[in-house]
């Protein structure tokens, strides 16, 4: 932990941390419902939405990096156990039980308006007290608003295609 790092942030320390770790537990979530549905995505364009959420699953893991990386300059320690991420989410997580691509379209979209609800709070909490928080959480927020846009497109060249069928 950086003590100094620690100590120009003009807000509760904790209380960013509990913020931080709900976020974590977020991405962590996100990863395993992105990469999972990759491999069991089936239906018309599935190797574009395979590749989309394959890229998505990545981009996830790094923000679960980035999140960890700031929970321990804070002094913190990351949710630790895996069983405890839907304890701690803030999105949820949605099974990818039915693997026809629309309904993983749907689900993925339903969680990163989610995310971008969390990123945005959490800039709005930190601009001008943790510049460092704010920075990684807009730059999240960035990708995240990025993704919705990606998985609306894709579906709706998909529902285009399957009102051509």
């Amino acid at each position: 932990m950086g003590t100094r790092g620690r100590a120009i942030v003009g807000m509760d320390v904790e209380k960013l941390l509990e913020l931080l770790n709900k976020a974590f537990a977020d991405e962590w979530l996100a990863y395993y419902q992105y990469w999972l549905g990759a491999k069991l995505a089936k239906g018309p364009m599935k190797d574009a939405v395979i590749a989309e959420l394959t890229q998505h699953a990545a981009d996830e893991l790094r923000h679960a990096d980035m999140l960890t990386i700031r929970i321990i300059q804070l002094g913190g320690t990351p949710v630790l156990k895996p069983e405890d991420w839907t304890k701690y989410s803030n999105c949820g997580y949605d099974a990818p039980a039915d693997p026809f691509v629309q309904k993983l379209l749907e689900q993925n979209i339903k969680g990163e308006q989610c995310a971008i609800g969390v990123y945005k709070a959490l800039t709005d909490l930190t601009v001008n007290k943790d510049p460092v928080t704010y920075n990684m959480a807009l730059q999240i927020l960035q990708d995240e608003v990025a993704h919705e846009e990606d998985l609306q497109s894709l579906q709706e060249d998909l529902e285009t295609v399957m009102k051509q069928k």
